[in-house]
C-alpha cells in the first residue's frame, strides 16, 4: 500500500501546535513493515512531528539511534536479531534517548520484556495501533501522540543500573500527622509511573504496617503485566485488587484494567470496591474516584501521593484527602517523567510535601511508624 493511501484513509487529526514548534524527529523500531507504516503515518499528520528512520530489529536500531540522534524512539519488543529489552539497555548506556514501548499485549512473556525495558530505562509503555477501522484507533492514536510528544522534553542522564543516591536522607521538615495513625496509603500515577512504583516498592519493607492501593494509567491489557514485574522486584506482595477483599498491611492492590477501585469500610476493615461507572478525568480507572472514596472513608487516617503523568486526573482528588484531613504528597517536579498531573495539584493547594521519587520510601516508612 502506498503510503498516500494510508493519509487518504485515516481519520481527520486535531492540529494541536503551531507551526513555529520545533520539529519531534522519531526513530521507529519496528519489526513490521504494516505497523511501521501505520506509525510513521500517525506521527506525520502531527504538524510537529517528522519520522527518521525505520529500524526493522534492535540491532539496527541500535545504530540508528547513535547515527540519527533522535528526540525519542518507539520501541517494539519482540523482533528478530535482538529485541526491544536489550536495545533499550544498550541505548540507554550508550546514548540516553527517550524510549516508548509499543507493544502487543499477546502474552506473558512479551509482557515481562516489556516492563524489563521499563527497568532499563523506557518511559513508557503503549498499546501497539490496530487497523485504522478497529473503534479504539482514535484513542490508542492520541495517547500515543501525546505520549511521544511528553517524552520529547525528558532529559537523561547516562547512569548505573540500580544505582542508588548516597543521600537518602528525607525532609527534615516532614509535617506532624495530624493523626494518632495512618490505616492506608494510596497512590496514583500515570507517564513514568512504573519506572518509580518500581523504586518505591522495591525499597519498602516486608513489614510494611498499612496496605497500599494503587491507580495507574496503562494501555488496556497492561497492568497485570505491571503487577507481575512489581511483584519480582519487591518485598510486599503486589497484586489486582479483587471486589469485596479485605485489605491487608504489606499488600499492594492495582485497579484493575477498566474497573474505578474505591475503598470502603465493612465489618472487617478496609474493602476495595470496583466499578465500571463512566470514566472521570477521561480515565477508568481514575485516581480522583479512588482518592475521594478513601477522603470519604478514611478521613484523616491516609496518606494520598499523586506521581508522575499527564493531564489532571488524581488533583482534586488530593485536594478531597488534604480538606478530610489526610496527608498529601505530590512527585517533585525535578525526578518526575511529566508534571502534569503533580502541577495541578499543586495548582489546587491539595499538597502538603513535595518529595523526591528516591526518597519516597523513606519518607511513607516515617509518616506510617510515626
Amino acid at each position: 500500500m502506498l503510503w498516500s493511501s494510508w493519509f487518504d484513509i485515516l481519520p481527520p487529526i486535531p492540529i494541536y501546535f503551531e507551526s513555529k514548534v520545533a520539529m519531534l524527529r522519531i526513530l521507529i523500531v519496528e519489526d513490521s513493515s504494516v505497523v511501521a507504516m501505520l506509525l510513521k503515518a500517525i506521527f506525520e499528520q502531527e504538524q510537529d512531528m517528522r519520522v527518521i528512520g525505520h529500524a526493522k530489529d534492535g540491532h539496527e536500531g541500535v545504530q540508528m539511534a547513535r547515527d540519527l540522534k533522535p528526540d525519542v524512539i518507539t520501541m517494539d519488543i519482540r523482533m528478530m536479531v535482538m529485541d526491544g529489552f536489550e536495545a533499550t539497555r544498550i541505548i540507554m548506556a550508550d546514548n540516553p534517548t527517550p524510549i516508548v514501548v509499543v507493544s502487543s499485549s499477546v502474552d506473558d512473556a512479551e509482557l515481562r520484556i516489556t516492563f524489563r525495558a521499563i527497568e532499563e530505562g523506557a518511559l513508557a509503555v503503549m498499546e501497539k495501533p490496530r487497523g485504522f477501522s478497529h473503534p479504539d484507533f482514535e484513542k490508542i492514536r492520541r495517547d500515543l501522540v501525546d505520549t511521544v510528544r511528553a517524552m520529547a522534553g525528558v532529559k537523561l542522564f547516562r547512569g548505573k543500573k540500580g544505582a542508588r543516591p548516597k543521600d537518602v536522607v528525607i525532609h527534615d521538615e516532614i509535617v506532624r500527622p495530624r493523626t494518632n495513625g495512618y490505616e492506608l496509603l494510596a497512590i496514583g500515577c500515570s507517564t513514568g509511573g512504573p519506572q518509580v512504583l518500581h523504586r518505591i516498592l522495591s525499597l519498602l519493607p516486608v513489614n510494611f504496617p498499612v496496605p497500599i492501593v494503587v491507580t495507574q494509567h496503562i494501555s488496556k491489557g497492561f497492568v497485570g503485566g505491571l503487577v507481575s514485574w512489581l511483584s519480582g522486584n519487591s518485598l510486599l506482595k503486589v497484586k489486582l485488587a479483587a471486589q469485596d477483599e479485605v485489605l491487608i498491611a504489606g499488600v499492594v492492590y492495582f485497579a484493575p484494567d477498566d474497573q474505578h477501585l474505591r475503598i470502603k469500610r465493612g465489618a472487617s476493615g478496609l474493602m476495595v470496591d470496583l466499578g465500571q461507572d463512566p470514566p472521570c478525568n477521561g480515565f477508568r480507572p481514575s485516581v480522583s474516584v479512588m482518592f475521594k472514596s478513601i477522603a470519604e472513608t478514611c478521613q484523616a487516617r491516609a496518606i494520598g501521593a499523586l506521581l508522575t503523568g499527564m493531564g489532571v486526573d488524581g488533583a482534586d482528588g488530593l485536594l478531597a484527602l488534604r480538606r478530610a484531613g489526610s496527608h498529601t504528597v505530590v512527585q517533585d517536579e525535578m525526578s518526575a517523567v511529566v508534571y502534569g498531573m503533580p502541577g495541578a495539584a499543586i495548582a489546587l493547594d491539595a499538597v502538603d510535601q513535595k518529595v523526591d521519587a528516591d526518597k519516597m520510601s523513606a519518607y511513607f516508612s516515617r509518616l506510617v511508624r510515626e
